[in-house]
């Protein structure tokens, strides 16, 4: 089913990419990945992808700045799972307005990630 299902992964920590890429591959996804919000803007703006699992804190430009401009600027509805190693309940809050689909917190294990996606991508 998820054959050619492309998800961007926007993250700045290369062994947490690194470690959500390989276990995308495992599954059978396409990832995509970014280092920084700029680049990441620039991928969602030439391409479509089936998810984006992003980081709040990236340089140039946040998370949830990226999560805005793909709401408000690109008006898309792609899926958004929130991967944070802080659980602060504001930022949360703050997510949720802006519409997003889950929030893990790191460190995540694997298969806790993968069951998320596989719930997000499902609804």
């Amino acid at each position: 089913m998820n054959g050619s299902m492309r998800i961007l992964i926007c993250e700045d920590n290369k062994l947490a990419l690194k470690t959500i890429s390989v276990v995308l591959e495992r599954e059978g996804f396409e990832p995509v990945t970014a280092d920084n919000g700029t680049d990441a803007i620039t991928l969602l703006k030439n391409n479509l992808y089936d998810m984006v699992i992003v980081d709040i804190h990236l340089p140039y430009h946040s998370g949830l700045e990226l999560v805005e401009y793909l709401r408000s600027d690109l008006k898309l509805k792609t899926p958004v799972l929130i991967v944070s190693a802080f659980s602060d309940p504001q930022m949360q809050r703050q997510a949720a307005e802006l519409g997003i689909d889950g929030y893990i917190v790191k460190p995540f294990n694997p298969t806790e990630l993968i069951n998320k996606i596989r719930t997000i991508l499902k609804n």
